[in-house]
């Protein structure tokens, strides 16, 4: 697979695109009065303890205090299952504690100091999600300062390329440390992973000393900018090239490869053309489209997209495409075409949580199977930590995707004060009746024998059109004369009702 990545970079935004084929895969975006602070480690103060949730809340010094779970504060992590902890990548999934676990007000207390490390940026209403255990990736390797283990990353299968790593791992001093392999790691020698290894240890050096000067809250450790995290976990000798527009982040992204990836240096390259690299390459056009529901297969099938705040649904529809045999193969060439669009939709939109995939009923169980070999075969190609349960009797797929990070329809998007997020608003006949109800409720108590009826321009044509029938019987009824005014300003579904 050839892959490509884009960078765009100014004073107010960083955007960054990953091609695959040609096609957009992965979008990032970084503005640099919001950055985020997944990766930031802060020395804390406890604020609250609630032992019935068996979490707390601590003041980092953001807007709201984080929460801090038990599980991450508990001294040692099961080690039964081995795995890339990142918080970078979103490459480990939360864990509930093991059965064992020390109750959380014997472990924290009110005013208590403490080095977290941000997981999960602030989503909404929602503070930060922090964690006691500390994690620090490099290029090959990711230090644990709180915990000894060594371990690879699952994505590494090659059973004896993971013997082949550990024992590289052993020979490295850990004092009381950890460290894990990182999927980048996979191939790489001792010369790699002694420069991380040391790379690594001194920062979590100049952290430890930074919070010993620090009062609480502050920040004692800020992760890289979006530009040099995104080439740090992505960039690899699998993207054929790796294309900058603005001259000040080539250099510093070209000062970091030569620093932990010399050799991928000539594959960076400073774009000097008129037209911006996400215009020539259609990247503008894609994103607009990943903010819309409905997204066409070139089949004529599509897919519609719902995000609530509980799950996301995704559902699959034959559309256009009637197929050339029978139901059944009509329904199984759709849903394999549509599961390579689902899993390019979940990666771009970063859709997290509880996915909800609503596939076209399949009658044999040997297509079902084709469909879900198909869907998991697709989601290795995602970099998040993802479970998929086999498909249902009714067709459904349900996945789960840690998320760490606002996905895009959040970040480039707000709520529309005409539906407040609903997505719907009152028909223009349902509010012609309201306005009807409204004037018949004030019938006897109006002085004047004229009125001016404010509404939105669309119900004003509805008035003088197809309801007029509707305003002569209101003017029967009150006994005035009613004046319709469009007001462009007005909500769609709210009036005024004015006497004259």
């Amino acid at each position: 697979m050839s892959a490509k990545m884009l960078v765009e970079s100014d004073p107010y935004e960083t955007r960054i695109a990953v091609l695959e084929e040609d096609r957009l895969a992965e979008v990032y975006f970084e503005r640099s009065h919001h950055r985020g602070v997944v990766g930031n480690v802060y020395k804390g103060r406890v604020t609250r303890v609630l032992p019935g949730m068996q979490a707390a809340f601590v003041d980092i010094g953001l807007e709201r205090d984080a929460f801090l779970y038990v599980a991450d504060v508990v001294p040692e992590v099961p080690d039964a299952e081995e795995g890339e902890i990142d918080l970078a990548s979103q490459e480990e999934v939360e864990a509930p504690p093991p059965p064992s676990a020390p109750k959380i007000d014997t472990l924290l207390r009110v005013g208590q100091e403490l080095l977290v490390q941000v997981s999960k940026d602030p989503l909404q209403k929602k503070g930060a999600r922090v964690t006691a255990h500390v994690t620090l990736p490099g290029r090959f390797l990711v230090l644990l300062p709180t915990v000894r283990h060594l371990g690879v990353s699952r994505r590494i299968e090659s059973e004896e390329e993971r013997e082949r790593l550990r024992a590289l791992l052993d020979e490295f001093p850990h004092d009381d440390a950890g460290f894990i392999v990182r999927t980048a790691g996979e191939g790489h020698g001792a010369a790699d992973f002694s420069a991380d290894h040391s790379y690594l240890t001194r920062l979590w050096q100049r952290i430890r000393e930074t919070a010993e000067r620090a009062g609480a809250p502050s920040l004692v450790h800020q992760d890289l900018d979006l530009a040099l995290r995104v080439v740090r976990d992505r960039f690899s000798e699998e993207f054929v090239a790796l294309w900058v527009e603005s001259e000040e982040a080539y250099t510093r992204i070209v000062e970091f490869l030569d620093q932990v990836q010399p050799r991928l240096v000539p594959r960076v390259r400073l774009d000097r053309a008129e037209r911006g690299l996400f215009e020539r390459f259609d990247i503008e056009n894609e994103i607009e489209g990943a903010l819309k529901p409905k997204v066409w297969l070139e089949s004529g099938g599509y897919l519609v997209i719902n995000q609530t705040e509980a799950l996301v649904a995704i559902d699959v529809n034959s559309g256009r495409y009637v197929g050339e045999r029978d139901l059944e193969n009509t329904a199984l060439a759709t849903n394999l075409e549509a599961v390579e669009e689902i899993v390019r939709q979940i990666r771009l939109r970063d859709l997290g949580g509880i996915i909800v995939v609503d596939l076209i009923d399949m009658v044999e169980a040997e297509n079902r199977e084709r469909v879900f070999a198909a869907l998991e075969r697709e989601m290795r190609k995602d970099r998040s930590r993802v479970k998929l349960l086999s498909i249902s009797e009714f067709g459904l797929v349900e996945i789960t995707r840690k998320r760490s990070r606002t996905n895009l329809e959040r970040q480039l998007t707000r709520n529309c004060p005409h539906c407040e997020g609903s997505g719907r608003i009152p028909s223009i006949v349902t509010t012609c009746l309201r306005v009807r109800r409204a004037l018949l409720r004030r019938r006897g108590t109006l002085e004047w024998k004229d009125l001016l009826l404010r509404v939105h321009p669309d119900v004003a044509r509805a008035f003088q059109r197809d309801e007029r029938a509707m305003v002569a019987e209101l003017e029967r009824e009150l006994g005035l004369a009613i004046h319709v005014q469009g007001d462009e300003k007005l909500h769609p579904a709210a009036f005024d009702i004015l006497e004259m």
